[in-house]
């Protein structure tokens, strides 16, 4: 990649001035009506830092090359876009984030080495020289994270953490203190800090805590009782959340046969429940977060057994490559409404829109959903129709039927 390149913009694209030169970034997939940026002013602080020119008391540049660089919850590929001449390994929970570092990187004109792009499910490289950790909104999943990249990590290993100044508590600093070392901040810039941790080589954090399991309580239909499998990073990893209660309250039964998504799976309660009621189903979980897929096929697995037919997918919504157009008898939903720290819309429409395309004739889609909402208006407008199942105060359960 030519530093001095600025790379061919897109519609969605949003411009990043780094110390290795201008790079326009995207999120995925991208949009054009799309307001949110593909980077904001933590990766730029950081970026800024390793070259020696932020103001963070750090003073020489980070050498970085010929040194084994690890980018720990990379968002949509900045970092790891504009360190690509020095070929750091990227390790994500996000298939959205991996896929827009992919083009990304491909858009700069750097080489896509796929080796490099790892999710948090992968095996994690033995050796780490620069550790650059983007923390996530999930504390359980740096925690878990941590401890999986600890034996890599050496004295002489240099750990810089970035995050806005909303996403850093102590409990962040004491984590990085308990698994790797003595920590410390920078002071805010443009509301975003940087975490300098020391590895200490004698410091001892023990195994990771995760997965986490817990059996669900008696009144919930077919799951009552049932053990759930969590991984780090997995929505409600600790206990069944409200919404989701309420949803299992109100399952369809499916018929033997049917193909049954569990839509943004988590840790699969819904698809499993669906499983539970209706013997004969064949369900799909599909969620973007490689950990909540792997909490999704022990839950399912611990319930009903290996032989159960089931698939588990990491993937965008419903996209044409998921499920084939009228190959869906059931899409089960609770879409998540914020993207990181920011609330959107844009995950739910995917997720509908591609409900109705994968869904056969007659197919339904049933979605619970907090009531302010409004998710009725969309459901109207992609299929013509929508059913109020149940609602309580908080939360509502609909049914919007391909026609």
């Amino acid at each position: 990649m030519n530093p001095q390149t600025t790379p061919a913009a897109t519609p969605s694209a949003t411009p990043l001035a780094t110390p290795w030169g201008t790079l326009d970034l995207t999120r995925f997939p991208a949009d054009p009506r799309e307001r949110l940026r593909a980077w904001d002013a933590a990766d730029e602080y950081l970026l800024r830092h390793l070259a020696g020119e932020a103001d963070s008391a750090a003073g020489a540049p980070t050498e970085l090359s010929g040194r084994r660089i690890a980018v720990l919850g990379d968002r949509w590929g900045a970092l790891t876009t504009a360190l690509a001449p020095y070929e750091p390994v990227q390790i994500t929970d996000s298939h959205l984030g991996r896929q827009a570092t992919r083009e990304n990187l491909a858009r700069a004109g750097a080489v896509v080495d796929e080796a490099r792009l790892l999710t948090t499910r992968d095996t994690p490289p033995e050796r780490i020289d620069v550790l650059l950790v983007r923390v996530p909104k999930s504390l359980a999943l740096l925690e878990d994270q941590l401890h999986r990249l600890a034996p890599a990590i050496h004295p002489g290993t240099v750990v810089v953490g970035t995050g806005m100044v909303t996403e850093i508590h102590t409990s962040t600093l004491q984590l990085f203190e308990k698994v790797l070392g003595p920590t410390r901040t920078s002071l805010a810039v443009r509301k975003a800090r940087l975490i300098f941790c020391t590895p200490d080589p004698a410091l001892d954090p023990g195994p990771s805590p995760w997965p986490h399991r817990y059996a669900l309580p008696p009144d919930i239909g077919p799951a009552s009782g049932r053990t759930v499998v969590n991984h780090a990073g997995t929505f409600c990893a600790e206990r069944l959340d409200i919404g989701t209660r309420f949803f299992l309250a109100h399952l369809p039964t499916p018929a033997p046969g049917d193909r049954v998504v569990d839509l943004g799976c988590g840790n699969g309660v819904v698809g499993t429940a669906a499983a539970l009621a209706g013997p004969g189903a064949e369900l799909v979980f599909v969620d973007e977060s490689h950990q909540a897929v792997a909490s999704a096929e022990e839950t399912f697995r611990t319930n009903l057994g290996p032989d159960a037919p089931a698939e588990f997918l990491t993937a965008d919504a419903l996209a044409p490559d998921v499920c084939a157009p009228g190959s869906v008898d059931l899409v089960l939903n609770n879409p998540p409404f914020h993207s990181h720290q920011a609330t959107t819309d844009a995950t739910a429409w995917r997720m509908f829109s591609g409900s109705r395309r994968a869904l056969r004739p007659g197919g339904e889609l049933w979605v619970v959903g907090n009531r302010h909402l409004g998710y009725h208006v969309k459901l109207r407008k992609l299929f013509g129709n929508c059913q109020l199942v149940a609602g309580n105060p908080k939360f509502v359960v609909l049914r919007a039927v391909k026609r």
